[in-house]
């Protein structure tokens, strides 16, 4: 069933006039927030002594001590042992009430005996074989279902499908140049890795330029001749841009819904707009539902918003934990792979990601469950606006499916360079305060919290107790 997303309420500062020491509301916050943020590492690294000890022998071995860049963090990562429902702890012990959910792959929670079911049974009659099984058919029929597609292949992880969907759209049109949205990211392959998070010195460049610089070394230049960055809500832009560049554009790649920024709802009719403008001429219309896929609707965006477009890249929470991902749509376009475009990879839909997959999708992630992640959405939602709005801060509550956050930013983003509106300290605050509280958060303003069906009411009031706390500290 399509549902609408409901944008909550926003609470800005009662004042942002300096007062007689010529000290702005907001100043007085942000400098509160550093203060806080500087008190809450250290109580942090008091308490995480095991941490600090793994860390400094995992850098020996490893860049930065971690297996993605992406769980770096200050002072150190916390490093988890083990997990159970909606709860993790880490290696010295510590309990959290998990909000993190690996990164938005964890909406069945940890644990779940369903999933340890299906992950026993295929340990048991055999977890490898390169060649597909029935589950790998069932479970290409279940995402068929639920997304709206033709045809799917696996892949084992976002990167790879949206790689592959690219590639996909590429040798079908004959045409070489990607466009994406500004600030998005779609996974660490070469024509993706642009405008992935700008500074405004940066957006400067590209603005003058028409050209973004890559966001990773070891990218040759030259990629950027074939990746276009538009800003995320605006038609307008886009239009003109296929207007000139049209016969040379094979795809249009986004987030539905935008993920790298916090959480960004479409405006009313940009993604109908879209769909108008990539039928028009000829280009494939990508969605990115690696984070949205399963998580704001059964259906994810495809279904939430009753677009379809050319192809869907899926990966993270449609398979219980187990690294896996898909990719899929028209017919047309997918049978091509046998056509000569190449798509392949020795685990693809491998037993074990099949089961785990089938699963999750047909066992755990039920409509119930979907009436479970509305309700305890808006329990959580309701709570964090309302202590924003008894606090003063400059802040706003998304509730999406499974998925929320707080954006410090009065009003709601509509793109990247809105995020760059938001104040970075009151999330370092917020994040260290919630963490030293027993909320697991993931430690960066661009993401967002992941609820699982095994969340209840008390986990919820936790973290809402938490937050108005931090509210209240911060504000002063």
């Amino acid at each position: 069933m399509t549902q609408v997303i409901r944008e909550l309420p926003t609470f800005g500062l009662k004042s942002k006039q300096a007062s007689d020491d010529g000290i702005t509301d907001v100043e007085r916050i942000s400098a509160r927030a550093r203060e806080l943020f500087r008190r809450e590492l250290t109580a942090l690294a008091a308490r995480t002594p095991k941490s600090h000890e793994l860390y400094d022998r995992a850098v020996r071995s490893m860049p930065l001590g971690v297996t993605s860049s992406f769980q770096a963090a200050k002072p150190y990562p916390i490093y988890l042992e083990r997990g159970l429902g909606a709860e993790v702890w880490d290696v010295d012990g510590t309990r959290y009430i998990d909000f993190h959910n690996g990164f938005g792959s964890m909406a069945v929670g940890h644990a779940h005996p369903k999933v340890v079911a299906a992950i026993e049974r295929a340990a048991r009659t055999g977890t490898h074989f390169a060649v597909t099984t029935e589950a790998s058919v069932l479970l290409a029929e279940e995402l068929c279902r639920r997304f709206g597609l033709e045809r799917v292949r696996f892949t084992n992880s976002g990167t790879e499908s949206t790689m592959d969907a690219i590639r996909v759209a590429r040798g079908v049109t004959g045409r070489d140049l990607v466009v994406k949205i500004e600030g998005s990211y779609h996974g660490h392959h070469d024509t993706v890795m642009f405008s992935v998070s700008p500074s405004l010195q940066l957006i400067k460049l590209a603005d003058e330029s028409g050209m973004s610089p890559p966001a990773s070394r070891g990218i040759p230049a030259s990629m950027a001749e074939h990746t276009v960055a538009v800003a995320y809500n605006d038609l307008v832009v886009v239009e003109e841009l296929f207007s000139r560049r049209g016969h040379e554009i094979a795809c249009f790649i986004l987030e539905p819904v935008m993920m790298n920024i916090g959480i960004v709802r479409p405006a009313p009719g940009y993604l109908e707009g879209l769909r108008r403008l990539c039928t028009r001429y000829g280009i494939v219309l990508i969605f990115d539902e690696v984070k949205t896929g399963a998580t704001i609707a059964a259906g994810g965006a495809t279904e939430r918003f009753g677009v379809q477009p050319d192809l869907v890249c899926l990966a993270k929470s449609i398979a219980g934990g187990i690294p896996a991902g898909a990719f899929g749509g028209r017919a047309d376009l997918m049978d091509e792979i046998a056509e000569g475009i190449a798509q392949q990879g020795t685990f693809n839909g491998n037993p074990l990601a099949a089961a785990v997959g089938l699963a999750t999708l047909t066992e755990v992630l039920t409509p119930d469950a979907y009436r479970h992640f509305d309700r305890i959405g808006t329990r959580l939602a309701d709570g964090c606006a309302a202590a924003i709005a008894g606090s003063g801060i400059g802040a706003h509550v998304v509730d999406l499916g499974c998925k929320g956050c707080v954006s410090y930013r009065s009003e709601p983003l509509v793109d990247y360079r809105s995020f760059l509106q938001t104040d970075p300290d009151l999330f370092d605050a917020s994040w260290a305060w919630m963490v030293n509280r027993g909320i697991f958060m993931t430690p960066g303003n661009e993401e967002q919290w992941t609820l699982s069906v095994q969340h209840d009411d008390a986990h919820i009031d936790r973290f809402v107790s938490v937050f108005a706390d931090f509210c209240s500290a911060v504000a002063g």
